[in-house]
Formats: structure tokens, sequence, C-alpha cells
């Protein structure tokens, strides 16, 4: 099985593709795990090598070591040693919501193993001590929600946000719903409770200096991410924004030919 166990971690990971092709580091976003990726990204295994990484508390990756594991800072220095591990110097990445605000942190922070990044639906955190202070609250009651309600009754709640009011009305929204189940709740709300946007780092500062191409996806009913994301490409010199059709914040279920029209275009550039 590909595990890969470190101090304290023990990744879950998967490559598929050519192996001798570029590779793209897939992060996927809160309540997935690889698998999220893997069901999408067969179009794309004959011009790159795709890694995919089950993140803390999600999937079959498992924390060895103390709760300040799953913090965004611990967590990037952890995949920056699965990289080196796999003897990967550079790659793209693609990240997908809260995935892409940990890809955004890596590339703010270890520039050198990134030539291109893609952000779907994600955010550089929020930007005032005040709002950070608000969303940990709201993320922290999530995280007690997630160990004490009944956890089919959490998906329910958690999918009922006005973020996901598209993907709730997919025809896949059912397959999903039952592959969300298979998560451990108490492991989701040590994921919640540290790499949450109310406890991340705030990355807006460091935008102008960023040097890194990055490729801004948002779906074109995801109308407070497209803000966000609109604001990230004014501030960043070297980004570019694409909204999607006919999708809201999931754009790989959503629209999944799109997002793969997205990708390839944008690395063969």
């Amino acid at each position: 099985m590909p595990f890969l166990k470190l101090k304290n971690y023990q990744f879950y990971y998967t490559i598929n593709g050519n192996i001798n092709q570029p590779i793209i580091l897939f992060l996927h976003g809160f309540l997935g795990n690889g698998y999220d990726f893997n069901t999408r990204i067969s179009p794309l295994f004959s011009r790159f090598c795709c890694l995919t990484i089950d993140l803390p508390g999600h999937g079959q990756t498992q924390i060895l070591g103390e709760d300040i594991c799953y913090t965004m800072p611990e967590t990037a220095t952890a995949l920056i040693e699965v990289l080196d591990y796999l003897k990967i110097s550079q790659c793209y990445l693609m990240g997908y919501s809260m995935g892409g605000r940990l890809g955004l942190y890596l590339t703010l922070h270890f520039p050198q193993y990134f030539k291109k990044v893609i952000l779907e639906s994600t955010s550089p955190g929020l930007k005032t001590e005040s709002e950070r202070l608000q969303r940990l609250i709201s993320d922290i009651q999530k995280a007690e929600q997630l160990q004490t309600l009944d956890f089919p009754t959490f998906l329910e709640q958690w999918y009922h946000q006005p973020l996901f009011k598209t993907l709730r009305n997919h025809l896949e929204f059912k397959q999903v719903f039952a592959h969300r189940l298979k998560n451990n709740p108490i492991e989701l709300s040590k994921s919640l409770r540290y790499l949450g946007t109310g406890n991340q780092p705030s990355l807006w500062g460091k935008l102008p200096q960023n040097f890194i191409p990055l490729l801004l996806l948002v779906g074109e009913y995801d109308h407070k991410f497209k803000q966000i994301n609109q604001e990230i490409n004014q501030l960043c010199p070297v980004s570019q924004l694409q909204i999607i059709p006919n999708c809201g914040h999931n754009i790989l279920i959503e629209n999944p030919q799109a997002w793969i029209n997205a990708i390839v275009k944008f690395l063969s550039q």
C-alpha cells in the first residue's frame, strides 16, 4: 500500500499517469480525500504524472504526533518532506478549497518546489484578527458538532450551506455524500479546528510578492469566491482568473471537462 511514514505522519498517497511526464500534486478540500481527484483525472494521465495525498484528518492518512500536526505550517512542512522523499524537486500544484488554502501557503513559503499553481475555489484566509477570531469560534462550534452529532446529520447540515447549493442539486451528490460518510468525524473535527480558515495565517499580505504563476478557478455561481478571487487577481501580478460556467463551489464535480481543459491549457502555456 502507498503509505509514507514520517516522524508525526503516515500519509496515504497515489501516483497515476505517465511517470516520465511533469508531476501535478493534488490537494483536496475539507471532507474529501485523494479519491475525489482520482475519479476525474484520468484524461491527464497521458501528459502528466498525478500525485494525490490524503490530508491530515482525511482518508487513510494518520497523525502520529500531537494536534499541532494538523495546523497549516506543520502540514505544509510535512508535505515538503513527502516531496523530498519521493525525489520531486519541482512540480505543479492543484488545490481545491481547503487544499487550495494549503496550496497557496506552500507556494508562498516553498516557492522553489512549484512551477505553476492552480487554485480552485479558495482564499488566502481572513484579513483581520477580528475576522479570524469570529471564524475560529464558528469552526470550533462545527468541530464540536462533528464530535456530538450523528455524522450523517452533520453532513446534511454542512451541505445545506448556500455555498453547496449547486453541488446538492447535482446528479452525483448522493455518491459524494456516501463517500464522505467513510471519513472519521473525530479526525475531521481536528482538521476543522487546526486547519480551518479561522486558524490559518492570513496570506493576503504576501500575494504581491508572489512570482509563481497562478491560475484561479472559480464557479460561475460561486459569488462569494468570485469576489475573493477577483481581489487575489488584482493583488497578484502573475495570476489569471478563470470563471468556469454552469457550476458553483465544486468545479471538479460539477463541470469536470471544463476543469480538465483549464488545467491542460494553463500547464501547457
